[in-house]
């Protein structure tokens, strides 16, 4: 479909769609004081723009505007059309809560009555 469009057409198609994508997904991945848009998400990885993309290696977090929601580790990128195609080894909710060092019953009471 692209080889019969002029150059300006295809760039500005491309503009369009790289803004459209921005506008819908606030999903980013934070590796330390650098901040990268995340294109699109799966279970094995995520893919980011092309440009700037190529130094991100080791542990990263995932966000989704201010919410952490994973940790993860990335261990290889290659790149695709426009894109960078990044794998992780593991991927780990954030904590929520600080960890619990006993066992949480299955019941608990809404509250409790008093004398």
């Amino acid at each position: 479909m692209y080889t019969f469009m002029s150059d300006a057409v295809r760039q500005g198609l491309e503009d369009a769609r790289k803004a459209a994508l921005k506008r819908k997904d606030r999903l980013s991945v934070h590796d330390g004081d650098d901040t990268y848009r995340v294109r699109r998400l799966w279970d094995g990885g995520f893919a980011l723009d092309l440009d700037g993309s190529d130094r991100l290696r080791g542990r990263v977090d995932i966000y989704d505007g201010p919410k952490h929601l994973y940790q993860c580790l990335v261990m290889s990128s290659v790149a695709d059309d426009n894109e960078r195609v990044f794998e992780f080894k593991w991927l780990t909710p954030a904590a929520t809560a600080p960890a619990a060092d006993f066992v949480k019953p299955d019941f608990v009471p809404a509250g409790l009555i008093s004398r």
